[in-house]
């Protein structure tokens, strides 16, 4: 079971070549920078763009092999397709937009599958309102409601937060994790913002120039250092850590991890919640013995795995094991050579900077 892709494209100045393996459930998140081929691997994945010679299955269902002379096209495709932008119905409501999708799918409007993903995207209170009058963040919420109408084996997002603006993607993106915790509908998601990527993602594939730099677990492929500069150049980890408690004295959560406890301004999750946070290697520096006086708060006890130069040759990228958790760290050479550090070393990071990113 998975989601394999071998495609091939070639335009006038670029050339699409990849080779899929994807997990078949959770959330895959296309990275790389503006041009990379992200949005073009989505498109020939559903069959918009004709790939020669490629091959597509989701979960053992081909829809692509052109050795046995198989192209499914995408209107047979059991997918659905979330854009930049919506797309939606204009002569139609919101309610008609939801029904027509679920209709196409061959399924009656008003049953419990069609209220629970009202629900979980949180649009019941826009059924009746016309498209031209919603924002850009539930213009999308409901694009994707569309999308997951139609019973979908796999959902494609493009860039779905693209066009909005820090406050409309802040009010979306906990809808998008609600699907990704509440949904077994595996999804591809196309983005070039970290933060995106650090919060839903389960899988991270790395694109450059048209093809595969690397793809794996997230946390793995978020803590190599063998990468081109463009992906370490603002290298970063993201950390699962459980609400463990509040300090309503300092207004202080308590983030409990394998590596200890981090500390973040407080929050509204209950004890329990489950909450990612992304730590960038430039915000983590290391000291040999654990500081007190100092304004730091979240100080980690380590273990230095490995070292390799960074871009600016000044620098290096350190890649440490905080009792199962990974961290980086990017510090001068010179501090690497003046505390003495090697693989083995035990060190504390201090952590200048945690963003909560869900």
């Amino acid at each position: 079971m998975g989601i394999q892709a071998r495609l091939a494209i070639a335009y006038p100045g670029f050339r699409l070549e990849v080779d899929l393996d994807v997990p078949g459930r959770g959330v895959t998140a296309l990275f790389g920078p503006s041009g990379s081929g992200k949005s073009t691997c989505l498109r020939a994945i559903a069959g918009l763009e004709r790939a020669r010679g490629g091959y597509v299955s989701v979960n053992e269902e081909v829809w692509q092999d052109d050795a046995e002379g198989l192209f499914v096209p995408t209107h047979q495709r059991a997918l659905g397709y979330v854009f930049q932008e919506s797309s939606l119905l204009s002569h139609l409501n919101v309610e008609a937009n939801l029904e027509y999708a679920f209709r196409r799918a061959g399924h009656p409007p008003g049953s419990a599958e069609f209220q629970r993903i009202v629900e979980l995207l949180g649009i019941g209170s826009l059924l009746k309102r016309d498209c031209e009058r919603l924002s850009g963040g539930e213009r999308q919420r409901v694009a994707i409601a569309r999308a997951l109408l139609t019973r979908p084996r796999l959902l494609l997002l493009d860039e779905p937060l693209a066009s909005l603006d820090l406050q409309r993607k802040s009010e979306i993106l906990p809808y998008l994790e609600r699907l990704h915790d509440e949904l077994d509908v595996p999804s591809i998601y196309v983005s070039h913002m970290p933060d995106e990527v650090a919060r839903l993602a389960d899988h991270l594939v790395l694109l450059d120039g048209g093809a595969v730099v690397a793809s794996g677990p997230l946390q793995e492929i978020m803590t190599r250092l063998d990468l081109p500069s463009r992906f370490t150049e603002n290298a970063s980890v993201v950390v699962e850590t459980v609400v463990d408690g509040h300090d309503n004295v300092d207004h202080l959560t308590h983030l409990r991890f394998g590596g200890g406890t981090l500390y973040v301004p407080q929050r509204q999750e209950r004890a329990g919640n489950k909450v990612r946070c992304r730590i960038e290697a430039r915000d983590v520096s290391l000291t040999l013995e654990r500081q007190s006086d100092t304004s730091i708060l979240n100080i980690i006890h380590a273990v230095v795995l490995e070292m390799v130069p960074f871009e600016h040759p000044a620098h290096v990228l350190v890649r440490l094991d905080a009792h199962g958790t990974p961290l980086l760290a990017r510090i001068t050479r010179r501090s690497w050579n003046n505390l003495g550090l090697a693989p083995g070393s035990r060190v504390w990071a201090q952590v200048k900077t945690v963003v909560l990113v869900g």
